[in-house]
């Protein structure tokens, strides 16, 4: 095999497999990328049996073939070469020889008949906005269980619909909805768990395609694939049953507070500097008018300050671990947010303010004691 291709395509598309590629080397082969030669494109293969990706770029192909070399390898050597194309061919002994301007490399390779094979994609489910679907991993992704032990946990719930989507994820202590308003009429309803680790790597398949990219979704029995320009990422599918989170959800309105993003989110990072390390427990005291953040240690010392909001209810006092309501706060797009309580022990509902045509947004907060 020998072809010449750009070296910033090259460099794009490996940048895309290293999330994939397998990082530990039990199973040395899973270390490399698969590259095929074919027509007037170089296709790149990663995967690491949960995970796998497939990129093409196009590519002046002077002899077909294929062969397998490490990925991360490859990466941070052809990064490294000035702007200009490079050829690279593979020898008989799986060595890949790179050529590039006056730089001429030689690397060990590996030969391409253990490298597994990727399963093809089946009919499509549904296609939405790549853009779209990004957006809905920013504001669910961060409340994914991180224990392996909890396995229908380790990844978000989508559901699709012909009137939109819905993509839920929850850590058993609090839960992040967010529903989207996306026409898809001539569809059928679908609901699959899609895994964290390929959650990551739609959003960079997203910043790579553009605004207006579409995502091809599918499924069979054990996989899910995703489909976008001339990538594919494929991805094992998450079993068991998600928890019902519609019972999760507050259905009735609580005592409402609005207040600054910003300012609540600066108060909350200062305050909780003096909260228990391991608890990161923080207090939230309603008034009318007001919200004071307090959080106090015996190690670190104490610290409180006070949030001008629009409050009218009655006093309420109750606990949160700081961390789980910054993550929301750092990627909520709205300059207000809303706080809706009912009490000092019922869970806390906090949601943008104002109108969004695109997205309805809700992060429900089980109350720590303190």
């Amino acid at each position: 095999m020998e072809f010449t291709v750009a070296k910033a395509d090259l460099v794009r598309e490996l940048n895309l497999s290293q999330g994939v590629v397998e990082k530990k080397t039990t199973i040395p082969i899973l270390s490399n990328v698969l590259i095929e030669a074919a027509g007037e494109r170089v296709t790149l293969t990663a995967t690491d049996l949960e995970l796998g990706i497939r990129c093409s770029c196009p590519a002046t192909v002077l002899r077909e073939g294929s062969g397998t070399i490490p990925a991360k390898r490859l990466l941070d050597y052809v990064r490294l070469l000035p702007e200009a194309d490079l050829t690279l061919k593979f020898l008989e002994n799986h060595w890949a020889a790179i050529t590039c301007g006056r730089s001429r490399t030689r690397m060990a390779g590996m030969s391409r008949e253990s490298y597994p094979g990727l399963p093809d994609m089946p009919d499509p489910v549904a296609e939405i906005p790549i853009g779209l679907l990004s957006s809905m991993i920013a504001r669910t992704a961060f409340a994914i269980s991180v224990e392996e032990s909890r396995f229908t946990l380790n990844g978000a719930l989508l559901v699709l619909r012909p009137q939109g989507a819905i993509m839920v994820a929850t850590d058993g202590h609090r839960l992040a909805y967010v529903e989207a308003s996306c026409q898809m009429p001539e569809m059928k309803p679908f609901r699959v768990l899609i895994p964290k680790k390929a959650m990551a790597e739609i959003v960079k398949l997203a910043q790579e395609s553009g605004p207006e990219g579409k995502v091809v979704l599918s499924a069979d029995e054990n996989h899910l694939f995703f489909y976008v320009g001339e990538r594919l990422l494929i991805s094992r599918k998450l079993t068991g049953n998600f928890p019902d989170y519609e019972r999760v959800l507050p259905k009735d309105e609580g005592y409402g507070l609005t207040l600054d993003r910003e300012e609540v989110r600066g108060s909350i990072e200062r305050v909780s500097q003096f909260s228990d390390e391991r608890s990161r427990a923080i207090r939230l005291q309603l008034h009318d008018g007001e919200v004071k953040v307090f959080s106090s240690s015996v190690e670190t010392g104490e610290s409180e300050e006070s949030i001008p909001g629009e409050y009218e209810g009655p006093d309420i006092d109750i606990g949160f671990n700081a961390n789980y309501l910054l993550d929301f706060l750092r990627v909520v797009p709205q300059e207000k947010v809303c706080l809706e309580l009912k009490d000092g022990k019922s869970a806390g509902e906090f949601k943008p303010s104002g109108d969004d045509a695109t997205f309805r947004y809700r992060y429900v907060v089980m109350p720590m004691r303190i």
